[in-house]
């Protein structure tokens, strides 16, 4: 439920709440007055007594619009007390606290209560003259005289007819009670439902000022609230998603500097000593010296080829270089790649074998033609470098899926332990026994640029029989 709609329910049942319970027990009262006959509680009662009243204001009104000194006229007495027979009403007129006018027979008494309940305007309950109850209305005058003079109207009611207004009022007093009690309820439980969901909200926020990013929010309270906790959850998330990025990318520059430093501190040692000995006179023929400057020289293109695979993959890693995708069929592509390495491959005595399993003779596939032959190049030349076997042979298989081409360059080498298997694409990451061997970029990279092309690289061991380097790539 909305905020919106919750307000409206929350002051609709503030009303309706208190009206069902006012009528619920103004319907036991009628039933148990009715039941014990205590008093006929009706709407003929509440008409008799809604005549008498509007009696007693025209009587009353009749008397003030005239001079006080009318009320002694004959005429004028006759008058009020036709007025009043309608109703079986009396009329008593005094003057100078003696009676000078009385429909009947009243004794002092009866004056004297019928002038109390007069002059008690707060008084609800009817005066008693003989078996008859009355209700009181008292009019002052003065006469021209100077004399005071007092005018009672006397209306016969019953019991229950003044029981009626009792029971009015009380309804009205049980209302208002019932709908103060009902408001506070309601507001408290309306109030409670937003202020528990904020009050756990404060709470995660207060964990989170402290660095807790593990505390969730829950979602809960009403559909406003539900969506700020969503919001703030996935504001969480995101948060500690971004400071475990941090922290590995942390992680990350401190492996990076190690594997730097010892990958380079190699080849430049290496220069080093060869460097001294040729000062050293250690070379003192020329044969030596040209075997010493090539070592030299081919340290030297070992630290350069290691600082431009550092280049290209922090490029490649932050998104720097641009790619430039060519629709390219894709096995006169692979044979392209397959001649340009195969002289090298020859001299290692490895053998180098095509096999196109398409099912239709062309296939097409965006490339950008330059960096995925860097992919190629540096997978075959990690299967030269870790190829054990006298009769090396790597097979490049070409095969499709209803939507992917799938590449796949498999050697019989000395293969992957499972151990390694699932980090050989990480960055500088290579087993103990073949720390000597490259820069350790080389799967990097090709991965960095096979994701660069939306597609996946991925790695299976066949154990002592070799390794298989998996490249999907979406079909153009």
């Amino acid at each position: 439920m909305n905020l919106k709609k919750r307000l409206i329910l929350a002051n609709a049942l503030t009303v309706i709440i208190p009206m069902i319970i006012t009528a619920l027990i103004a319907l036991a009262v009628l039933f148990v007055f009715g039941k014990l006959s205590i008093s006929d509680i009706s709407f003929k009662n509440y008409q008799r007594l809604t005549e008498i009243k509007f009696e007693l204001i025209n009587s009353e009104a009749s008397i003030l619009q005239r001079k006080p000194e009318v009320v002694e006229e004959e005429s004028f007495q006759k008058h009020l007390q036709e007025q009043l027979a309608g109703i079986n009403g009396e009329l008593i007129i005094i003057k100078q606290e003696e009676v000078i006018f009385a429909s009947r027979n009243l004794s002092k008494i009866d004056v004297a209560k019928c002038l109390e309940a007069g002059n008690d305007k707060g008084r609800s309950e009817p005066v008693l003259i003989g078996e008859v109850s009355y209700s009181v209305e008292l009019i002052d005058l003065r006469f021209e005289d100077g004399a005071l003079g007092t005018v009672l109207l006397l209306a016969p009611i019953d019991r229950s007819v003044a029981n009626l207004t009792n029971f009015l009022v009380l309804i009205g007093v049980l209302f208002v009670l019932t709908f103060m009690l009902s408001n506070i309820a309601v507001s408290y439980q309306f109030s409670r439902s937003i202020i528990k969901p904020l009050h756990n909200l404060q709470r995660a926020a207060a964990e989170i000022s402290r660095g807790n990013l593990d505390h969730p929010i829950v979602e809960e309270g009403d559909q406003e609230i539900r969506a700020l906790c969503r919001d703030l959850e996935l504001m969480r998330v995101k948060l500690q998603d971004s400071v475990y990025t941090q922290l590995k990318y942390e992680d990350n520059r401190k492996m990076l500097i190690s594997s730097i430093s010892h990958d380079l501190k190699t080849p430049v040692t290496s220069i080093k000593g060869y460097v001294e000995g040729i000062l050293d006179g250690i070379a003192n023929t020329p044969d030596k010296r040209e075997r010493y400057l090539k070592t030299i020289s081919f340290k030297a293109h070992q630290v350069d080829q290691m600082i431009d695979d550092l280049l290209l993959y922090a490029k490649l890693d932050l998104n720097q270089i641009p790619f430039d995708f060519e629709r390219t069929d894709i096995e006169e592509y692979l044979k392209l790649c397959l001649l340009e390495s195969e002289p090298e491959l020859e001299s290692s005595h490895i053998q180098i074998s095509f096999h196109n399993e398409l099912h239709q003779k062309q296939q097409y596939v965006l490339l950008d033609r330059e960096r995925m032959k860097r992919v190629i190049m540096n997978i075959l030349d990690n299967s030269r470098k870790y190829m054990n076997k006298d009769a090396g042979e790597i097979k490049i298989l070409l095969r499709d899926t209803a939507t992917s081409l799938i590449i796949e360059l498999r050697d019989n080498g000395s293969g992957i332990s499972e151990r390694d298997l699932p980090h050989i694409f990480d960055r500088f990451y290579r087993s103990d026994a073949a720390r000597s061997k490259g820069s350790g970029l080389g799967l990097a990279i090709a991965k960095q640029i096979i994701e660069g092309h939306e597609g996946k690289i991925w790695a299976k061991s066949h154990g002592e029989e070799g390794t298989s380097i998996m490249i999907s790539l979406s079909k153009s």
